[in-house]
């Protein structure tokens, strides 16, 4: 199924038949991806009085309560709310959901102090000209082991400040990465890649997003895309999300 995207006065041609999705899915099994210790997702089934929501059980429908943090569970889209007290939604936040996007392999560097980042250095390398609307991260190695791996108290790799203001000063305005956050797990607060990356508080990005806990397989190979991001309509800092790669035919 062939179909061509304009954007920015320019025509792309994808085929909607060949979607790669990069999103980890939100599961109800005991091996599920989390970070900063927020509790297993949970699906059980409604009840009330005799009535149990699951055709298991005997009902004629499944109807079933979700229990989830967007942000240590899956895949999700987050907007600047997630660092204000001004009540911005992803929902409002996110109008438009075909973008040009660019894909990069990245290996952390370690740091004396133990931290693995990502610096300015190594966004510039791998920028390679163009100014794609969304810039997406694949850390390396890229185990499989990352759809269920426990990212509490690891200590993960981030992104550095310098590397954020980079891609802001490119006009990058939606920022996509196979790790928990942008920012050190644990860094007292400060936040400043976030902050950086929303220009916050001085001149707030109310248009951009970070999504994190994606997982880009192999198959994709570094380079220019289309993505598709899409969220559930929550009023909310953030959504689980379901990013999609298209690649131009």
């Amino acid at each position: 199924m062939e179909a061509k995207i304009k954007i920015k006065q320019r025509l792309y041609p994808i085929n909607l038949a060949h979607p790669i999705d990069i999103s980890i899915p939100i599961q109800n099994t005991d091996e599920q991806v989390k970070a900063f210790q927020a509790p297993d997702v949970s699906f059980q089934p409604f009840i009330a009085g005799n009535f149990v929501g699951a055709v298991e059980a005997g009902s004629p429908v499944n109807f079933t309560n979700i229990h989830l943090n967007p942000h240590g569970n899956g895949t999700h889209t987050e907007c600047v709310g997630h660092i204000t007290n001004e009540g911005q939604t992803i929902n409002q936040t996110l109008g438009e959901y075909f973008f040009s996007a660019r894909l990069v392999t990245i290996e952390p560097g370690k740091q004396q102090n133990g931290d693995r980042i990502i610096t300015k250095e190594q966004i510039a390398e791998n920028w390679k000209g163009g100014q794609p609307e969304a810039f997406i991260i694949r850390t390396y190695p890229n185990s499989p082991s990352k759809m269920t791996y426990d990212y509490s108290g690891t200590n993960p790799p981030y992104l550095t400040p310098e590397a954020i203001s980079f891609l802001v000063e490119k006009e990058v305005r939606h920022l996509l990465l196979d790790l928990p956050s942008v920012d050190k797990e644990d860094d007292g607060g400060e936040l400043a890649s976030h902050k950086m990356f929303w220009q916050y508080p001085s001149n707030p990005r109310q248009d951009a997003t970070i999504t994190e806990l994606i997982y880009v397989p192999d198959k994709a190979r570094d380079g220019f895309y289309i993505l598709n991001l899409q969220i559930a309509s929550f009023e909310l800092d953030a959504s689980p999300s379901k990013p999609v790669l298209y690649q131009i035919e």
